[in-house]
């Protein structure tokens, strides 16, 4: 069910998505007037769709499964430093809490809107069925730009986004992490919003934090390291040496600037990188170690800019997912490997370090080449994996060393991967289709074997 700011229901419907049938007699699957002009949404139910067309799901379950559970949309007023008032939107969405608790991040961009909350929310339900988690599916975000916004303004608006969405989280509700524009910090904030009004330290309610606060050692590098571990077992499969392997990186955030470093420390060259403000490359391999420290060296207050860094050239931002290389690792938005570009591709291996960042259209292209694609539902689930063993030490107060949470995260980013490719070889299925296989069923039968109450 969808919410309005002032928590009345804005949305209900009943009964199939639509009158009309797809391929091989499944339900077509259409957005709910909330979400039907969000491409991101029409997308992942597209996705969600294919995987019903190659695996039997019960119809009233897969009606389920194409709405969110909870959508709630919030008005963040807060006071400026300049003294005048300004008016934020924020979101948080609920796709399921059949498996546990949602579990998703919350991200700060200008362009967030509900669908893209609502899609994201919904590829969390599958990431977490991959990997065996016992979360559901959330997600939330604010339309803002951080980078516009004071460290006092971000606080107030990340407590007053707290406060507003209070009515739905919880450690055993919903459970907040950093995302794009977001950092540890504003889980600090998260977290001690929520204590203040529970009257006690509940570490529980975010994972992400500082460490200090009951973080997770690891956590900030667990998805990039999912990513590198997913890529060297690509690598292994297609019988390419990391030594003799180059790598392209778009996207240098946390995400990225971690499987960067992680695929350089195993003797990949890292030819080519980007972030928001321009791209860099260098044919002979660019120092990662010296550009991270780089960057980590600049004031807060200042965005270093990635082309000034010495010992690259500048290069066209636009021209970076077609570079010629053995990884390509997207690791930004979605939606950036469509139709047009996707014919260009000279990668041998895609990693998905984003979520979403190849289109459907942009799929079928990629099925007739020989590119080896870890999508996203898979490769960038590291997060969530040690997200999830940060509530376990936070609700248990036993906190892991972490040498234990590197190895648990190995161990099931390489299971869920197995699992993943004897599916897709087995039943000759692209990867996305097998990956997204695995964690809508888990989820359908989860469904299936609760019940519909009343």
């Amino acid at each position: 069910m969808a919410v309005s700011p002032a928590g009345a229901p804005v949305s209900a419907r009943e009964g199939p998505a639509s009158g009309g049938v797809g391929p091989k007699g499944v339900p077509d699957l259409s957005p709910d007037p909330l979400f039907e002009h969000s491409v991101v949404f029409q997308m992942a139910l597209r996705q969600l769709q294919t995987v019903a067309e190659h695996f039997e799901i019960e119809s009233g379950v897969l009606e389920r499964l194409s709405k969110p559970k909870r959508a709630l949309i919030v008005s963040c007023p807060i006071r400026m430093d300049k003294g005048h008032t300004e008016n934020f939107i924020g979101f948080r969405v609920q796709h399921s809490l059949t498996s546990g608790p949602a579990k998703g991040g919350l991200r700060f961009h200008p362009n967030v809107d509900l669908g893209e909350v609502a899609a994201l929310a919904m590829w969390m339900s599958w990431k977490c069925g991959i990997m065996n988690l016992p979360f559901g599916g959330g997600k939330g975000g604010i339309a803002c730009d951080p980078a516009t916004l004071s460290r006092g303004e971000r606080e107030r608006l990340t407590r007053r986004y707290t406060e507003e969405v209070g009515v739905i989280i919880g450690p055993r509700q919903d459970v907040m992490a950093p995302d794009m524009g977001t950092d540890e910090q504003t889980m600090a904030w998260i977290m001690d919003t929520y204590s203040a009004r529970v009257g006690y330290a509940c570490p529980e309610i975010v994972t992400g934090k500082p460490v200090e606060l009951g973080g997770c050692v690891g956590r900030r590098e667990a998805t990039g390291r999912g990513v590198v571990y997913c890529v060297v077992e690509a690598l292994k499969e297609l019988k390419i040496a990391p030594e003799s392997a180059t790598a392209v990186v778009q996207g240098f955030g946390n995400v990225g600037s971690v499987a960067a470093a992680e695929l350089h420390s195993r003797g990949v060259k890292v030819i080519a990188v980007s972030d928001r403000y321009g791209a860099i490359r260098n044919d002979k391999g660019l120092d990662i170690p010296a550009l991270n420290k780089y960057m980590s060296e600049a004031p807060p207050e200042s965005h270093p800019m990635l082309t000034n860094f010495p010992g690259a050239e500048a290069c066209d931002p636009n021209e970076l997912l077609t570079m010629k290389c053995t990884v390509l690792v997207p690791a930004a938005l979605e939606r950036v490997i469509d139709e047009k570009n996707a014919p260009k591709l000279q990668c041998r291996v895609i990693a998905e370090g984003a979520n979403g960042p190849t289109t459907p259209d942009a799929d079928k292209i990629i099925e007739r080449s020989d590119i080896f694609v870890i999508p996203d539902v898979l490769c960038n689930a590291g997060g969530v994996t040690v997200s999830y063993f940060e509530w376990v030490q936070d609700i248990q107060q036993l906190m892991w060393s972490e040498e234990l949470v590197n190895q648990k995260l190995r161990e099931l980013m390489l299971r869920s991967f197995a699992t993943v490719r004897g599916l897709a070889v087995d039943r000759k299925l692209p990867m996305r289709v097998a990956a997204l296989s695995v964690g809508v069923k888990k989820v359908a039968l989860e469904k299936d074997r609760r019940g519909l109450f009343p």
